[in-house]
Protein backbone atom coordinates (compact mmCIF):
# COMPACT_ATOMS: atom_id res chain seq x y z
CA UNK A 1 0.00 0.00 0.00
CA UNK A 2 1.40 3.74 -0.95
CA UNK A 3 1.51 5.84 2.10
CA UNK A 4 -1.11 8.08 2.29
CA UNK A 5 -0.55 11.65 2.38
CA UNK A 6 -3.08 13.37 4.93
CA UNK A 7 -3.59 14.35 8.17
CA UNK A 8 -6.46 12.40 8.13
CA UNK A 9 -6.62 8.79 10.02
CA UNK A 10 -6.17 6.00 7.32
CA UNK A 11 -8.06 2.78 8.01
CA UNK A 12 -7.90 0.22 6.39
CA UNK A 13 -11.76 -1.44 5.56
CA UNK A 14 -11.47 -5.27 5.28
CA UNK A 15 -14.82 -6.93 3.75
CA UNK A 16 -15.67 -10.72 4.19
CA UNK A 17 -19.05 -10.44 3.30
CA UNK A 18 -22.55 -11.29 5.23
CA UNK A 19 -25.41 -9.67 5.64
CA UNK A 20 -23.78 -5.96 5.45
CA UNK A 21 -22.78 -7.51 1.50
CA UNK A 22 -25.99 -9.07 1.12
CA UNK A 23 -28.60 -8.79 -1.60
CA UNK A 24 -32.53 -9.87 -2.35
CA UNK A 25 -34.74 -9.69 -5.12
CA UNK A 26 -37.07 -7.32 -3.22
CA UNK A 27 -36.54 -4.45 -1.09
CA UNK A 28 -39.16 -5.39 1.17
CA UNK A 29 -37.27 -8.60 2.20
CA UNK A 30 -35.29 -8.56 5.05
CA UNK A 31 -34.75 -12.83 4.79
CA UNK A 32 -34.11 -15.29 2.29
CA UNK A 33 -31.41 -13.24 0.61
CA UNK A 34 -27.98 -14.20 -0.66
CA UNK A 35 -24.92 -13.20 1.68
CA UNK A 36 -21.35 -12.14 0.64
CA UNK A 37 -22.56 -10.81 -2.99
CA UNK A 38 -22.48 -7.23 -2.77
CA UNK A 39 -18.32 -6.07 -3.32
CA UNK A 40 -16.05 -3.69 -0.84
CA UNK A 41 -16.65 -0.50 -3.22
CA UNK A 42 -19.85 -1.17 -3.49
CA UNK A 43 -20.27 -0.91 0.38
CA UNK A 44 -18.33 2.34 0.65
CA UNK A 45 -19.83 3.74 -2.24
CA UNK A 46 -23.07 3.98 -0.11
CA UNK A 47 -21.94 5.74 2.57
CA UNK A 48 -20.28 8.89 1.05
CA UNK A 49 -19.63 10.98 4.25
CA UNK A 50 -16.91 8.09 5.26
CA UNK A 51 -14.37 10.63 3.16
CA UNK A 52 -15.11 13.14 5.44
CA UNK A 53 -14.12 10.62 8.62
CA UNK A 54 -10.93 8.74 7.12
CA UNK A 55 -8.70 8.17 4.54
CA UNK A 56 -9.92 4.59 3.57
CA UNK A 57 -7.76 1.43 1.95
CA UNK A 58 -10.43 -1.65 0.91
CA UNK A 59 -9.71 -4.90 0.71
CA UNK A 60 -11.89 -8.31 0.05
CA UNK A 61 -10.51 -11.07 2.06
CA UNK A 62 -13.86 -13.22 1.35
CA UNK A 63 -17.31 -13.15 0.32
CA UNK A 64 -19.36 -15.56 2.26
CA UNK A 65 -21.96 -16.39 3.99
CA UNK A 66 -20.37 -16.27 8.03
CA UNK A 67 -22.61 -19.04 9.22
CA UNK A 68 -19.55 -20.91 6.52
CA UNK A 69 -16.43 -19.00 8.63
CA UNK A 70 -13.46 -21.22 8.66
CA UNK A 71 -10.08 -21.80 10.84
CA UNK A 72 -8.28 -21.30 7.44
CA UNK A 73 -9.98 -17.92 6.97
CA UNK A 74 -9.90 -16.92 10.83
CA UNK A 75 -6.06 -17.39 10.40
CA UNK A 76 -5.81 -15.68 7.06
CA UNK A 77 -7.55 -12.52 8.36
CA UNK A 78 -5.74 -12.64 11.60
CA UNK A 79 -2.50 -12.31 9.64
CA UNK A 80 -3.56 -9.97 7.42
CA UNK A 81 -4.52 -7.03 10.28
CA UNK A 82 -1.43 -7.92 11.97
CA UNK A 83 0.61 -7.25 8.05
CA UNK A 84 -1.99 -3.77 8.16
CA UNK A 85 -0.96 -2.67 11.32
CA UNK A 86 2.57 -3.06 11.41
CA UNK A 87 2.10 -0.27 8.99
CA UNK A 88 3.25 3.50 9.40
CA UNK A 89 0.31 4.61 7.06
CA UNK A 90 -2.16 3.01 8.28
CA UNK A 91 -3.94 4.15 11.78
CA UNK A 92 -6.63 1.11 12.07
CA UNK A 93 -8.66 -1.15 10.89
CA UNK A 94 -12.43 -1.86 10.22
CA UNK A 95 -13.58 -5.45 9.15
CA UNK A 96 -17.11 -5.95 7.81
CA UNK A 97 -18.38 -9.25 8.55
CA UNK A 98 -21.52 -11.47 8.86
CA UNK A 99 -23.76 -11.52 11.95
CA UNK A 100 -23.57 -15.24 12.86
CA UNK A 101 -19.86 -16.01 13.82
CA UNK A 102 -18.95 -12.65 14.53
CA UNK A 103 -18.70 -13.27 17.87
CA UNK A 104 -16.35 -15.84 17.28
CA UNK A 105 -14.02 -14.30 14.66
CA UNK A 106 -13.45 -11.03 16.92
CA UNK A 107 -12.75 -13.05 19.93
CA UNK A 108 -10.38 -14.94 18.07
CA UNK A 109 -8.93 -11.25 16.65
CA UNK A 110 -9.03 -9.98 20.44
CA UNK A 111 -6.71 -12.39 21.61
CA UNK A 112 -4.11 -12.45 18.08
CA UNK A 113 -4.36 -9.17 16.92
CA UNK A 114 -0.75 -7.55 18.02
CA UNK A 115 -0.88 -4.22 17.94
CA UNK A 116 -2.43 -1.40 19.98
CA UNK A 117 -4.23 0.28 16.93
CA UNK A 118 -8.17 0.18 17.02
CA UNK A 119 -9.73 -2.98 15.18
CA UNK A 120 -13.58 -2.70 14.90
CA UNK A 121 -15.96 -5.30 13.71
CA UNK A 122 -19.45 -4.34 11.77
CA UNK A 123 -21.98 -6.38 10.56
CA UNK A 124 -25.75 -5.37 9.79
CA UNK A 125 -29.39 -7.48 9.97
CA UNK A 126 -31.00 -6.18 6.94
CA UNK A 127 -29.44 -6.69 3.09
CA UNK A 128 -27.84 -3.80 1.61
CA UNK A 129 -30.91 -4.26 -0.68
CA UNK A 130 -33.45 -4.06 2.48
CA UNK A 131 -35.58 -0.83 3.19
CA UNK A 132 -33.72 0.74 6.00
CA UNK A 133 -30.69 -0.84 5.21
CA UNK A 134 -28.45 -0.78 9.01
CA UNK A 135 -25.57 -1.50 7.12
CA UNK A 136 -24.26 1.88 5.54
CA UNK A 137 -24.67 3.41 9.18
CA UNK A 138 -22.87 0.65 11.00
CA UNK A 139 -20.19 1.20 8.91
CA UNK A 140 -19.82 4.86 9.14
CA UNK A 141 -20.13 4.13 12.86
CA UNK A 142 -17.35 1.77 13.02
CA UNK A 143 -15.04 3.57 10.96
CA UNK A 144 -15.50 6.64 13.06
CA UNK A 145 -14.86 4.20 15.91
CA UNK A 146 -11.51 3.00 14.37
CA UNK A 147 -10.06 6.57 13.46
CA UNK A 148 -10.93 7.93 17.40
CA UNK A 149 -7.57 7.81 19.93
CA UNK A 150 -9.61 6.72 22.54
CA UNK A 151 -9.91 3.30 20.61
CA UNK A 152 -6.34 2.65 20.78
CA UNK A 153 -5.48 -0.58 23.75
CA UNK A 154 -9.26 -1.23 23.68
CA UNK A 155 -8.50 -4.63 21.95
CA UNK A 156 -10.99 -5.62 19.22
CA UNK A 157 -14.27 -4.21 19.15
CA UNK A 158 -17.68 -4.26 17.66
CA UNK A 159 -19.69 -1.20 16.72
CA UNK A 160 -23.23 -2.14 16.09
CA UNK A 161 -26.69 -0.08 16.07
CA UNK A 162 -24.63 2.98 18.17
CA UNK A 163 -23.04 0.82 20.73
CA UNK A 164 -19.32 -0.18 21.27
CA UNK A 165 -18.86 -3.48 22.78
CA UNK A 166 -15.77 -5.98 23.92
CA UNK A 167 -15.11 -8.59 21.59
CA UNK A 168 -14.70 -10.58 24.86
CA UNK A 169 -18.12 -9.46 26.27
CA UNK A 170 -20.82 -9.17 23.29
CA UNK A 171 -23.31 -12.22 21.52
CA UNK A 172 -25.69 -12.27 19.18
CA UNK A 173 -29.36 -11.67 21.13
CA UNK A 174 -31.81 -11.73 18.06
CA UNK A 175 -32.54 -13.49 15.37
CA UNK A 176 -34.31 -10.34 13.47
CA UNK A 177 -33.73 -7.02 15.69
CA UNK A 178 -31.40 -4.55 14.51
CA UNK A 179 -29.84 -4.67 18.06
CA UNK A 180 -28.79 -7.69 17.61
CA UNK A 181 -25.75 -7.65 19.99
CA UNK A 182 -25.59 -6.87 23.39
CA UNK A 183 -22.97 -7.69 26.31
CA UNK A 184 -25.21 -9.74 28.66
CA UNK A 185 -22.89 -9.38 32.08
CA UNK A 186 -21.03 -6.26 31.83
CA UNK A 187 -22.72 -3.91 29.27
CA UNK A 188 -21.49 -1.94 26.12
CA UNK A 189 -18.19 -0.27 26.33
CA UNK A 190 -19.98 2.62 24.70
CA UNK A 191 -21.46 5.04 22.22
CA UNK A 192 -21.00 6.38 18.95
CA UNK A 193 -23.69 8.25 17.00
CA UNK A 194 -23.65 11.81 14.81
CA UNK A 195 -19.54 11.48 14.83
CA UNK A 196 -18.86 11.16 18.77
CA UNK A 197 -17.15 8.37 20.32
CA UNK A 198 -17.53 8.20 24.08
CA UNK A 199 -16.04 5.04 26.07
CA UNK A 200 -17.57 5.03 29.51
CA UNK A 201 -15.64 1.91 30.40
CA UNK A 202 -12.43 -0.35 29.72
CA UNK A 203 -12.12 -3.53 28.98
CA UNK A 204 -9.89 -5.40 32.11
CA UNK A 205 -8.75 -8.66 30.72
CA UNK A 206 -5.26 -9.28 29.23
CA UNK A 207 -6.13 -8.76 25.20
CA UNK A 208 -4.22 -8.17 21.92
CA UNK A 209 -0.58 -7.63 23.01
CA UNK A 210 -0.63 -9.02 26.21
CA UNK A 211 -1.55 -12.33 25.35
CA UNK A 212 0.48 -15.16 24.05
CA UNK A 213 -1.52 -16.28 21.10
CA UNK A 214 -0.85 -16.15 17.45
CA UNK A 215 -2.78 -17.67 14.69
CA UNK A 216 -0.05 -18.78 12.45
CA UNK A 217 -0.88 -22.08 11.97
CA UNK A 218 -3.33 -24.34 11.94
CA UNK A 219 -5.10 -24.83 15.32
CA UNK A 220 -5.94 -28.32 17.33
CA UNK A 221 -9.59 -29.56 16.66
CA UNK A 222 -12.21 -28.62 19.34
CA UNK A 223 -15.23 -29.63 19.91
CA UNK A 224 -18.69 -28.48 21.16
CA UNK A 225 -21.61 -31.03 22.53
CA UNK A 226 -24.47 -29.56 24.34
CA UNK A 227 -25.96 -31.27 27.90
CA UNK A 228 -29.76 -31.72 27.59
CA UNK A 229 -32.58 -34.47 28.86
CA UNK A 230 -31.95 -37.75 28.09
CA UNK A 231 -28.36 -36.62 26.88
CA UNK A 232 -26.15 -39.20 24.79
CA UNK A 233 -23.24 -40.06 24.75
CA UNK A 234 -22.55 -40.97 20.93
CA UNK A 235 -21.12 -37.43 20.15
CA UNK A 236 -18.05 -37.61 22.48
CA UNK A 237 -17.37 -40.96 21.53
CA UNK A 238 -17.26 -39.85 17.90
CA UNK A 239 -15.82 -37.08 18.28
CA UNK A 240 -12.85 -38.61 20.90
CA UNK A 241 -12.64 -41.52 17.57
CA UNK A 242 -12.07 -38.61 15.20
CA UNK A 243 -8.59 -37.10 17.41
CA UNK A 244 -10.15 -34.02 18.92
CA UNK A 245 -7.78 -32.72 20.79
CA UNK A 246 -10.58 -30.87 22.89
CA UNK A 247 -14.30 -30.85 23.84
CA UNK A 248 -16.37 -27.79 25.17
CA UNK A 249 -19.55 -28.90 26.95
CA UNK A 250 -22.45 -25.97 27.07
CA UNK A 251 -23.82 -27.32 29.90
CA UNK A 252 -27.28 -26.81 31.68
CA UNK A 253 -27.76 -23.90 34.33
CA UNK A 254 -24.06 -23.17 36.28
CA UNK A 255 -22.13 -25.63 33.39
CA UNK A 256 -24.10 -28.73 34.86
CA UNK A 257 -22.95 -31.92 32.66
CA UNK A 258 -26.14 -34.97 32.01
CA UNK A 259 -24.30 -38.36 34.27
CA UNK A 260 -24.21 -40.19 30.93
CA UNK A 261 -22.06 -37.03 29.78
CA UNK A 262 -19.96 -37.18 32.21
CA UNK A 263 -19.28 -40.62 32.42
CA UNK A 264 -17.90 -40.29 28.44
CA UNK A 265 -16.21 -37.09 29.04
CA UNK A 266 -13.68 -39.26 31.99
CA UNK A 267 -13.14 -41.40 29.50
CA UNK A 268 -11.94 -38.54 27.08
CA UNK A 269 -10.06 -37.29 29.60
CA UNK A 270 -8.23 -40.52 29.86
CA UNK A 271 -7.38 -40.43 26.25
CA UNK A 272 -5.55 -36.83 26.73
CA UNK A 273 -8.64 -35.00 25.36
CA UNK A 274 -9.06 -31.29 27.53
CA UNK A 275 -12.49 -30.66 28.39
CA UNK A 276 -14.20 -27.39 29.22
CA UNK A 277 -17.43 -26.71 30.76
CA UNK A 278 -19.54 -23.75 29.62
CA UNK A 279 -23.59 -22.86 29.39
CA UNK A 280 -25.99 -23.09 27.22
CA UNK A 281 -27.98 -20.21 29.67
CA UNK A 282 -27.58 -17.04 27.78
CA UNK A 283 -26.04 -14.95 30.50
CA UNK A 284 -23.94 -15.52 33.98
CA UNK A 285 -20.83 -17.41 34.88
CA UNK A 286 -19.66 -20.67 35.58
CA UNK A 287 -18.26 -21.56 38.54
CA UNK A 288 -15.75 -24.17 39.00
CA UNK A 289 -16.95 -27.32 41.06
CA UNK A 290 -13.60 -28.26 42.79
CA UNK A 291 -13.77 -31.92 44.27
CA UNK A 292 -17.39 -32.01 43.13
CA UNK A 293 -16.59 -32.29 39.58
CA UNK A 294 -13.53 -30.46 38.12
CA UNK A 295 -10.87 -31.76 40.12
CA UNK A 296 -11.68 -35.09 39.74
CA UNK A 297 -12.48 -34.74 35.83
CA UNK A 298 -9.79 -33.00 34.97
CA UNK A 299 -12.05 -30.71 33.51
CA UNK A 300 -11.71 -26.24 33.44
CA UNK A 301 -14.20 -24.13 33.89
CA UNK A 302 -15.44 -21.38 31.21
CA UNK A 303 -15.90 -18.65 33.48
CA UNK A 304 -18.46 -16.22 31.83
CA UNK A 305 -17.29 -17.31 28.63
CA UNK A 306 -19.91 -18.80 26.48
CA UNK A 307 -19.19 -22.01 24.59
CA UNK A 308 -18.40 -20.75 21.26
CA UNK A 309 -15.68 -18.34 22.62
CA UNK A 310 -14.45 -21.23 25.35
CA UNK A 311 -13.87 -22.89 22.10
CA UNK A 312 -11.72 -20.31 20.35
CA UNK A 313 -10.06 -19.61 23.75
CA UNK A 314 -9.25 -23.63 23.94
CA UNK A 315 -7.97 -23.89 20.43
CA UNK A 316 -5.45 -21.07 20.95
CA UNK A 317 -4.41 -22.47 24.17
CA UNK A 318 -3.57 -26.12 23.02
CA UNK A 319 -1.75 -24.43 20.47
CA UNK A 320 0.02 -22.56 22.52
CA UNK A 321 1.15 -25.79 24.35
CA UNK A 322 -1.34 -25.12 27.32
CA UNK A 323 -2.68 -28.67 27.94
CA UNK A 324 -2.42 -29.24 31.84
CA UNK A 325 -5.89 -28.76 33.07
CA UNK A 326 -4.67 -26.55 36.08
CA UNK A 327 -2.71 -24.29 33.20
CA UNK A 328 -5.87 -24.26 31.02
CA UNK A 329 -7.71 -23.09 34.27
CA UNK A 330 -5.33 -20.11 34.87
CA UNK A 331 -5.81 -19.21 31.08
CA UNK A 332 -9.31 -19.20 31.11
CA UNK A 333 -9.19 -17.17 34.56
CA UNK A 334 -6.98 -14.51 32.57
CA UNK A 335 -8.64 -13.92 29.23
Amino acid sequence: MEPIKTSNPRIAVLATGGTIAGQAGDASRTAGYKAGVVGVDKLLEAVPALSQVAQIHAEQIASIDSKDMSIALWIALSQRINALLAQDDVDGIVVTHGTDTLEETAYLLHLTVKSDKPVVLTAAMRPSTALSADGPLNLLNAVTVAAQKSAWKQGVLVAFNNQIHSARDVTKTSTYAVDAFRSPEVGALGWVQDGRVEFQRAAVRPHTTRTPFDAQGALPAVEIVTSYAGASRAAIDAFVAAGVKGIVIAGTGNGSVHATLQQALADARKQGVAVVRSSRVGSGHVMRNGAASDDALGSVSAGTLNPYKARVLLMLALAANITNPAAIQQTFDTY
